[in-house]
């Protein structure tokens, strides 16, 4: 399984000499195993995408962990939505209230964008998803409701080279106690359970927290205990403030390993960074 990060942003992109090194770019995650390809998120970072060789593939699977506008961004830009002979599929959360056709429609209409689903080109096809398992290809994927505002999930995806875990919008720590130590009562907790790699929410640090308690995200210091409560090999930690610098992650992320202790290896994401399980 290879793995492409293209957007390590939260709710909004930004981009700026100050936010060159870890990236500016909006939530999307390229995933690529024996000729099988997955886009997690289309966020702003999935510009990137038009510009591999693997979106000249026949098909394209696109899963979405939920439709605020910091993950769907990115779709009226992505080209094989525009290509005739491009089979483009979209995986997304089902809502008691529309279609998934009606929500991304919203999208796909003036005034937040020119071009109407139906002037798209491509072969598309829409799929609903809630706690559900499903194969594409090489991977199996399972998809769970996660703590964050509307309907969201995050994804389990495994191949015959491990499992990988992707859960960019989530707050585990929400409630009265905070994060449940039971892990099968844990938000999330049964697709990072034992995951070769993690890739989770880390907006805040625990102080912005404090006042940002039911806004969807998480604190450094809660990934990082949610990594712990599940066993993963190894964390990358993402979805930064919009807020926050270079120079402020890496103050973040200096503090984090000088306050705790960890028995696996974990770092902050970087855009444009590489990783095979």
């Amino acid at each position: 399984m290879n793995i492409t990060i293209w957007g390590v942003r939260g709710s909004i992109p930004t981009t700026s000499p100050d936010t060159k090194e870890y990236g500016g770019n909006t939530s999307c995650i390229e995933v690529e195993s024996d000729g099988g390809l997955l886009v997690l998120d289309a966020g702003s970072g999935i510009q990137s995408l038009n510009f591999s060789d693997n979106i000249n593939k026949n098909r394209i699977d696109i899963l979405l962990t939920h439709l605020h506008i910091d993950h769907i961004q990115g779709l009226g830009f992505f080209k094989p939505l525009f290509n005739p002979s491009a089979e483009v599929h979209i995986w997304a959360p089902a809502s008691n209230t529309n279609s998934l056709r009606a929500r991304l429609g919203r999208y796909f209409s003036p005034p937040l964008f020119p071009v109407y689903f139906r002037n798209l080109t491509c072969k598309l096809i829409l799929h609903e998803i809630e706690n559900s398992s499903f194969t594409i290809g090489p991977f199996a994927i399972q998809s769970n409701y996660v703590i964050h505002p509307g309907p969201t999930v995050g994804f389990r995806i495994q191949d015959r080279s491990g499992v990988f875990t992707y859960i960019p919008d989530h707050e585990p720590a929400l409630g009265p106690g905070g994060m449940i130590n039971d892990v099968k009562w844990l938000s999330g907790g049964d697709l990072a359970l034992d995951a070769d790699l993690l890739l989770h929410d880390a907006q805040y640090t625990l102080e912005e927290y404090q006042d940002k308690v039911g806004w969807g995200h998480s604190a450094v210091e809660d990934a990082l205990k949610f990594a712990a409560l599940v066993r993963v090999k190894r964390l990358l930690l993402t979805h930064y403030d919009p807020m926050h610098s270079d120079a402020d992650l890496h103050k973040i992320l200096k503090q984090l390993k000088e306050n705790t202790s960890s028995q696996f290896p974990y770092e902050l994401a970087v855009e444009g960074s590489k990783i095979e399980l």
